[in-house]
C-alpha cells in the first residue's frame, strides 16, 4: 500500500474516532486540557504503528485498538503523576464548587495563615516549599536546585510540610 492510501486510511480512522477518543480519555482523565492531549498522543501512536496494526487486523475494527492506546497512555500519564505528586493548586475540582460568602472568608483567613506561616519557616524549608507547590518543582529538580541530596530534599519538605501544619494549625499568641 503506497503513503498517500495509509494516510487516505488514517484520516478516515481519524475522522471515524477522534470524538470517540476524546470521550475515553476525558472520562478516564476527568479533565478537557489532558483529554486533549492523550487524544493527540493517542492518535500520534496510532499512526507510528498503522500499517501494521491494518495488516494484523484482518478487516476486524480499530477503535479497539485506538482505545487501548488510550487507555495504556492515561494508565502511563496517572503513573508518572504518582511519582511526582500533583498539588491542590492544580485541581480546579474545587474552583467548580459554589461557596457561600462565609466559605470564602473562611477560605481567605486560612489561606491568610498559610501565607504567613510560610514567611515564618526558614529560608531553606520556605524555598523548597516555593519550588514544589508555587513552581511544580520534582524533588530531584529541587535537590539540583538546593545542592542537596534527594533524600535530603525530600526530608526538608516533609519537614517543612509538618512545622507549617503546626504554625497554621497553632493560635496566633498575639492575636491577629
Amino acid at each position: 500500500m503506497d503513503k498517500a492510501e495509509l494516510d487516505r486510511q488514517f484520516s478516515d480512522l481519524y475522522r471515524a474516532h477522534l470524538r470517540d477518543v476524546y470521550s475515553y480519555s476525558y472520562y478516564r482523565v476527568g479533565n478537557h486540557h489532558d483529554a486533549e492531549d492523550l487524544t493527540e498522543q493517542t492518535f500520534l501512536q496510532a499512526y507510528r504503528h498503522f500499517e501494521r496494526a491494518l495488516s494484523e487486523s484482518d478487516g476486524r475494527p480499530l477503535r479497539p485498538w485506538l482505545i487501548r492506546i488510550a487507555h495504556n497512555l492515561a494508565a502511563n500519564l496517572y503513573r508518572d503523576r504518582s511519582r511526582k505528586p500533583q498539588t491542590h493548586i492544580d485541581d480546579d475540582s474545587q474552583l467548580r464548587t459554589l461557596h457561600t460568602t462565609e466559605d470564602l472568608v473562611e477560605g481567605r483567613d486560612e489561606l491568610a495563615r498559610v501565607l504567613e506561616g510560610v514567611s515564618r519557616l526558614p529560608d531553606d524549608r520556605r524555598e523548597a516549599l516555593i519550588m514544589r507547590f508555587a513552581l511544580g518543582m520534582d524533588n530531584r529538580e529541587i535537590a539540583r536546585a538546593m545542592g542537596r541530596t534527594d533524600g535530603a530534599t525530600k526530608v526538608l519538605i516533609h519537614r517543612a510540610i509538618k512545622q507549617l501544619e503546626t504554625i497554621v494549625q497553632t493560635p496566633d499568641p498575639a492575636g491577629t
